[in-house]
């Protein structure tokens, strides 16, 4: 089911998320159909969104769920990075949904991750996946893209249609 999506602002977006634990497994299923609903929802009227942490819909666990071409369930993920390269980019969020700001990400990542078999895994990005699952792991430690600005000039309103 959709749920709301927490907005700028909202203390609960700030929290730094817990580890999904065994006894949470029951809740998986309603928490990733959530996660996915309200995804696509964001998608049909922002016309974009690749992905969702489990805090930005007021559930402070470490769950990230992205949506490409196929779903990809994330527990207690962890990053890692390879080498030093950054890139600038303009991050947008589903919590801030008309603001970009200009921030600097690693060019690629390794993503550590359980799935819903439990079984481990791991996952290599380069450029706008790597930038995508660092924004949406920063929420699992309440941080968001409006802390990360490159400077005082990092803020861009979206023009809306």
């Amino acid at each position: 089911m959709e749920q709301k999506v927490l907005l700028l602002g909202n203390p609960a977006l700030y929290e730094v998320s817990s580890a999904v634990t065994e006894a949470d497994y029951g809740r998986l299923p309603k928490i990733i159909e959530d996660l996915h609903d309200t995804l696509m929802a964001f998608r049909k009227k922002y016309g974009a969104g690749r992905a969702i942490a489990a805090p930005q819909i007021g559930i402070q666990k470490r769950i990230l769920y992205m949506y490409i071409d196929h779903p990809v369930v994330f527990l207690n993920p962890r990053l890692e990075f390879p080498d030093d390269e950054q890139m600038e980019v303009l991050d947008d969020c589903m919590s801030f949904p008309n603001l970009l700001v200009k921030v600097m990400r690693y060019k690629r990542c390794i993503i550590h991750y359980t799935d819903l078999e439990d079984r481990s895994c791991k996952m290599e990005l380069e450029g706008d996946l790597s930038e995508l699952l660092q924004h949406e792991f920063d929420h699992l430690d309440g941080i968001l893209a409006v802390m990360r600005n490159i400077d005082k000039h990092s803020f861009f309103w979206k023009e809306t249609q």
